[in-house]
């Protein structure tokens, strides 16, 4: 039998329930789980709260309900569960995979980008500014993501371009800490470079361009590091 979930948050603690005999690989991918009254007898909860839990984890992309036919686990990763992972990490953590992700990117884009998309890149790098500009904090991150998303678009790679938009929220939150906090912001010239190595297209130049622009950023946040 499940472990009874408590009272409080009843949905959630359900879920959790489920996650855990999928992620113990009592319920394998591809396999149907119990009926919604036998899921509620195991867990010890209503079939509404069942429901709900089912719900939850229908949008996280664990299960799939087929009419006529039952609820099936459709993945063994949680993808929800994994975003809240990576909103945790620490902020050293956060530019380590920005600075993978959009390395990778780069090179990509030096390979694979258009006379089209290098023109966007520098229209998006001019309405950039800086961060004094109208618009505040706020705006100049907008701007700031909007720049360095754009590369990303220009890889080519679907897989890569998915990661990103998954991570949006979590990029965002990054940029936003170089003026949250004193870390170093590249400047203009540094990001005009990271454009001129694409425009080269030497692969190998534009990685190194990007990370030698995230390298500043993470000594800085290295040495602060307990």
């Amino acid at each position: 039998m499940l472990q009874h979930a408590p009272r409080a948050s009843l949905s959630n603690a359900a879920a959790d329930g489920i996650r855990a005999e999928i992620a113990n690989g009592r319920w394998a991918v591809g396999t149907r789980i119990p009926i919604e009254p036998q899921l509620a007898q195991m867990l010890g909860v209503s079939r509404g709260t069942v429901r709900e839990a089912v719900k939850t984890l229908v949008s996280g992309g664990l299960l799939e309900v087929r009419q006529g036919s039952g609820t099936y686990v459709r993945s063994d990763v949680d993808a929800s569960a994994s975003l809240q992972k990576l909103r945790r990490a620490s902020l050293r953590d956060q530019f380590e995979l920005r600075c993978a992700l959009e390395a990778e990117a780069a090179r990509l884009a030096a390979l694979r980008h258009t006379a089209g998309d290098l023109q966007q890149l520098r229209t998006l790098l001019e309405r950039r500014g800086r961060a004094e500009d109208a618009g505040g904090a706020a705006g100049f991150v907008d701007r700031d993501l909007a720049f360095h998303l754009a590369i990303v678009g220009m890889s080519g790679n679907l897989a890569l371009v998915e990661t990103c938009r998954f991570v949006t929220g979590y990029i965002r939150e990054t940029i936003a800490a170089t003026a949250a906090i004193e870390l170093p912001e590249p400047d203009e010239a540094a990001h005009r470079a990271i454009v001129e190595a694409i425009a080269s297209r030497d692969p190998e130049r534009a990685a190194a361009t990007v990370r030698a622009f995230m390298a500043h950023i993470s000594k800085a946040l290295a040495s602060a590091t307990p």
